[in-house]
């Protein structure tokens, strides 16, 4: 989801760089926040498709080929589809986590170097929920460690596959997501308050340092991005 929250900041932070296309799926389209894009830099050619990432493997792939059809080389796909609603436990795991397994499976149709492709780059948006749960919403918390998990295996299989991965885990952001939210059972019905007590970091400032792990392109990196730092996880094996 390239235009809301951490999204639209990172997007609006990437188009500063040196990109010749910046290609945004999203289930909402969000015309002034393309035009405020291609207005930071008209260098960059900004298009939007509509995306959810929901559907069937069948769709994506078929979305995939009218991509890269026309733009002949994509470098790196970044999963950053998420809610955050212990109540939609189905839309949870489908929205975080089946739905990036599934982008990813498509793209790698077209990257494989086992079918000829080109390699590339994958960059899963986790959280730091992944490795240190926010226990009231234990459904959110097990699709994003569910994410840092899949991805760690993705950068293993680059060898094979030529597709490298990292995942951006982001602290707690000052976003829409975090302001109001249900916990799992209702076991903590002040949980967005709760949260809101601790320190967090401003969406730019996570933003920035999101396009900084970008730039460093790790291989099997698990970036913590929390209170406006990046710091790489050593996570126990």
């Amino acid at each position: 989801a390239g235009l809301g929250g951490i999204g639209l900041d990172t997007s609006k932070e990437l188009v500063k760089r040196d990109l010749k296309n910046l290609v945004i799926l999203d289930r909402i389209d969000n015309p002034a926040a393309i035009a405020e894009l291609k207005a930071i830099n008209p260098k960059v050619t900004v298009t939007f498709y509509p995306y959810d990432v929901t559907v069937p493997i069948a769709e994506t792939t078929k979305l995939l080929k009218t991509i890269f059809a026309k733009l002949k080389t994509v470098d790196i796909l970044i999963n950053g589809a998420g809610i955050l609603d212990d109540h939609q436990i189905e839309r949870t795991i489908a929205v975080n986590y089946t739905g990036l397994v599934n982008t990813t499976t498509a793209i790698l149709d077209f990257w494989d170097k086992r079918k000829g492709g080109p390699g590339g780059i994958i960059c899963n948006i986790g959280s730091v929920t992944g490795f240190n749960a926010i226990y009231q919403v234990p459904v959110y918390s097990g699709t994003k460690a569910a994410v840092v998990n899949f991805t760690s295996s993705l950068a293993k299989l680059a060898p094979i596959t030529g597709v490298t991965a990292y995942t951006v885990n982001p602290g707690i952001t000052r976003t829409t997501l975090v302001h109001k939210f249900n916990s799992w059972l209702d076991v903590e019905p002040q949980v967005a308050e709760k949260l809101l007590e601790h320190p967090t970091q401003p969406s730019l400032a996570c933003a920035q340092n999101f396009v900084k792990a970008i730039e460093l392109n790790q291989n099997g990196a698990i970036w913590k991005l929390d209170l406006g730092t990046l710091e790489a996880i050593q996570w126990s094996k």
